[in-house]
């Protein structure tokens, strides 16, 4: 029988989630609102990614972080579900990182794409 699993992350920024969504061409739509599982089941998530499958994947605040809420039974993204938390996480955390930068008054003046698949932020304050 199938039903709502929760997989933990160390995402808690949800403009940095958005963004990081966003950034990775997945259609989402913001919540609370219910995601849909395994006959008629619900969850309440704040972000919302609908499957042609009539199946959700979601992201719930849980009051420490947004967990992946989805009936892992009826996944239907492009990538598996390790891969999509890895590419996830790995735009969150960009986002994060140049939000809380720009909170502290940088701004990033430099940007490159490594070999390896990571960033390389540069960032300053004019004072």
């Amino acid at each position: 029988m199938s039903h709502f699993s929760q997989i933990k992350t160390q995402i808690r920024s949800l403009p940095a989630l958005e963004a990081a969504l966003n950034d990775l061409g997945l259609s989402w739509k913001p919540g609370p609102q219910e995601i849909r599982g395994f006959r008629g089941q619900t969850d309440t998530a704040q972000v919302v990614m609908p499957q042609d499958n009539g199946y959700d994947v979601g992201f719930r605040w849980n009051g420490t972080e947004y967990e992946l809420v989805a009936d892992l039974d009826f996944w239907q993204q492009a990538w598996s579900v390790d891969r999509f938390i890895n590419k996830v996480s790995q735009r969150y955390a960009y986002h994060a990182v140049v939000q809380s930068a720009s909170a502290q008054g940088f701004q990033v003046s430099e940007e490159q794409q490594q070999a390896d698949g990571s960033v390389r932020l540069v960032v300053q304050r004019w004072r």
